[in-house]
């Protein structure tokens, strides 16, 4: 339940639990802490985070493993704490693991810190060269700062080793159908009602005050271009598609395999005070539940 409640952005109800849990005399193990310290840093709560981390090996006598370590580096690199984070990773007992490093890539490339997220990168290639996440992550990095020969660079090492990025996808269920969608999907054969409908829904939100974060296409391109990269990202698709097939009002319930992009997330909060429904989205990282203009995330992910 604590960690149910911890993936759905639940961070201070996970960590309501944890105190009735200790208020009944339960002893929490090894995997109970994952979950808590896990909480902690999907809702930003550093010095709790801190606080649990220290009961765990002070009260109940639970040795730290590389779970608990990763946790408390995705904690401060959340945070924007990166150097602590570095600290921290660089005083562990135990060698750093392919995680660790990737959890503290992703904090350099959230808060944009391309010094780190070079150093992080070389760490977690030397373990796993054919790591596609660590070329993607640092490529977009240099993208997102403008560098974009590093970027290049990156990308054609990527090629000439063969590996392949992971293409991002979104899925829905339809009654007893999977329908499975593609950035710029021109398989679909309702494809054409709905590119007409996102481009209907893009105009509205944008009178709404949405305004497109270019920024989260990480070519160099024209504006109106980057604007209908975006406008055709799978999840908004998927989003466009379960409004033609659901009956008004019905939740969508919206699944991806990579982390949702920042303009994706700041449309489907538009979108959903748009059309009056909660759209759940799971991405790589968690779950997000739009409602009205929100998401239960609060821009925290």
């Amino acid at each position: 339940m604590i960690a149910a409640h911890a993936q759905h952005g639940l961070g201070e109800d996970a960590i309501e639990l944890f105190s009735k849990m200790l208020a009944l005399g339960i002893k929490p193990d090894h995997i109970t802490y994952v979950s808590v310290l896990s909480a902690c840093a999907h809702i930003g709560l550093v010095e709790h985070g801190r606080k649990y981390y220290d009961m765990m090996r002070n009260v109940h006598g639970i040795e730290p493993t590389l779970s608990h370590y990763v946790c408390m580096i995705d904690l401060f690199g959340r945070a924007g704490l990166l150097q602590e984070a570095r600290g921290f990773i660089q005083e562990m007992p135990v060698e750093p693991d392919v995680g660790a490093w990737a959890s503290l890539l992703l904090s350099c490339k959230l808060h944009k810190n391309l010094e780190l997220a070079e150093y992080a990168a070389d760490r977690l290639l030397a373990l796993d060269p054919d790591n596609s996440g660590a070329y993607s992550t640092l490529a977009n990095l240099y993208s997102a700062c403008g560098r974009w020969e590093e970027a290049a660079r990156i990308r054609k090492s990527m090629k000439d080793r063969g590996v392949k990025k992971e293409q991002g996808s979104s899925w829905l269920q339809v009654l007893d159908r999977i329908h499975v969608f593609g950035a710029d999907d021109s398989l679909h054969p309702q494809k054409d009602e709905i590119y007409k409908l996102m481009a209907k829904i893009w105009r509205e939100i944008k009178e709404m005050g949405f305004i497109p974060d270019t920024n989260s296409v990480l070519h160099d391109l024209e504006e109106e271009v980057k604007e209908l990269i975006l406008r055709h990202h799978s999840e908004k698709l998927a989003i466009a598609f379960g409004l033609l097939s659901t009956p008004e009002g019905m939740t969508l319930r919206i699944m991806k395999n990579l982390r949702v992009c920042n303009d994706c997330h700041s449309a489907i909060k538009y979108i959903s005070k748009l059309v009056g429904r909660e759209i759940i989205v799971r991405d790589s990282t968690r779950f997000h539940h739009f409602r009205d203009g929100s998401c239960s995330c609060r821009e925290y992910w």
